[in-house]
């Protein structure tokens, strides 16, 4: 069993990083294609509305579903639907220009299939590893997850200039049947139904809700989590912005910035699957954001000439994201059982999600107006702020709720 639930994530990984190399690929080619053609923060904020608004809405609902059906399937179904919808679009630029509502309608398609491929996923997990090894597969998920953020951004960048986005589209379509391919080769094995009574969708998603709400440190975290969301956010869709108008700089550049946040996030991972059990998950959340806000308020004050300097800090920051993605998806793998853990999932994702169009929104007409380092400072500010109350509210308070534990015993 111990090296059986390593193999199984073997195959699962293996097939997974095609997947997200792909879905990076169109991302950032969609993102610099926007950028290249409108040179718009609003154009940019109504691209990531598109692909954030449908996983927000829908997220709340899809957990109970979530937990009534079987998560292999769902997953290959979700996938299968993000690849119909890149091979739609791919062959609409490969056979002429799209209208940009054409790329935010395929845009909210992909969001919606994803809003059931990632929750069923992170809820399959604590179904194959033990709970003492959760931090640690959260940290090789975000192994894999660095690697292709790495890959992906150069790759894609590549293919659309060689080619056409049509083409890094149909890659996509590629890489989600080799994704498939892999989970027919492992089992999953469903959690048993709560009651074997009829299921009411309503009662069920009160207790999804209901358990959410019975882990007050989880509550917490996900809040600021929102905060975070809010200001955050916007800087997926900023970071190429950041580069043509701040440093007048291409496409190469753009993937370039891409590539060390990848490259950054691939040493967090491995630091944080090496000292996993070393800390508390909520402390290496605190230290993550702190980091992340640093980076942010330097990257809103250095000049047009100093683009080094910009690769290190991007570097610096997406180091600096594992510690808090990794932990906090294994805080709440091992904080509710399996067969209530689609819905708890599908309800911080929203939440989030939820929270970052209140960003874009935002962050478009700030941006157009007053420039994108006003918003890369102000960010940077508030994710500092979020950090500390982290440290404040979360894990000094287990640590003395651990101290008071040892003296009662």
């Amino acid at each position: 069993m111990n090296t059986q639930w390593k193999k199984t994530f073997a195959l699962i990984f293996s097939g997974q990083i095609f997947s997200i190399l792909t879905s990076f690929m169109v991302q950032f080619s969609i993102i610099w294609h926007l950028t290249k053609t409108t040179e718009s923060a609003s154009v940019l904020m109504i691209a990531g509305l598109a692909g954030f608004l449908p996983q927000a809405l829908l997220g709340p609902f899809i957990g109970v579903w979530l937990d009534r059906w079987d998560r292999k399937v769902t997953m290959m179904v979700a996938d299968s639907a993000i690849a119909l919808s890149s091979l739609i679009l791919g062959a609409y630029f490969l056979w002429g220009e799209s209208n940009v509502w054409v790329v935010y309608l395929i845009l909210l398609i992909r969001s919606a299939a994803s809003s059931f491929h990632a929750p069923a996923f992170q809820a399959a997990i604590p179904l194959i590893a033990p709970q003492d090894q959760l931090t640690r597969v959260a940290g090789w998920h975000q192994l894999v997850f660095s690697s292709s953020s790495v890959l992906g951004p150069a790759l894609g960048i590549a293919v659309y200039s060689a080619t056409s986005l049509g083409t890094v589209l149909l890659l996509d379509v590629v890489g989600a049947l080799i994704a498939n391919l892999m989970l027919l080769l492992i089992k999953i094995n469903q959690p048993k139904p709560e009651n074997s009574q009829a299921p009411s969708f309503r009662k069920e998603f009160i207790l999804g809700w209901i358990t959410f709400l019975s882990v007050k440190s989880v509550v917490t975290i996900t809040v600021a989590m929102a905060v975070f969301s809010v200001v955050f956010m916007p800087l997926a869709m900023l970071f190429p912005l950041m580069t043509l108008s701040h440093f007048g700089r291409g496409g190469y550049s753009a993937s370039l910035i891409e590539a060390v946040f990848g490259i950054g996030m691939i040493l967090g991972g491995a630091i944080l699957s090496a000292i996993a059990s070393k800390w508390k998950d909520s402390t290496y959340m605190s230290l993550s954001l702190v980091l992340i806000g640093f980076t942010c308020v330097l990257s809103g004050v250095i000049g047009s000439n100093a683009f080094i300097a910009f690769i290190v800090l991007s570097f610096c920051m997406g180091a600096a994201a594992p510690l808090f993605n990794g932990p906090y998806m294994a805080m709440i793998q091992k904080s509710y059982e399996p067969e209530k853990l689609g819905r708890v999932l599908s309800f911080v994702t929203s939440i989030g999600l939820l929270s970052s169009p209140i960003g874009l929104a935002l962050a478009g007409p700030i941006v157009d107006r007053f420039g994108v380092q006003v918003w890369f400072f102000w960010s940077g500010i508030v994710v500092i702020l979020i950090g500390a109350l982290i440290f404040f509210m979360v894990s000094r308070k287990e640590d003395i709720c651990g101290r008071q534990e040892s003296n009662k015993q």
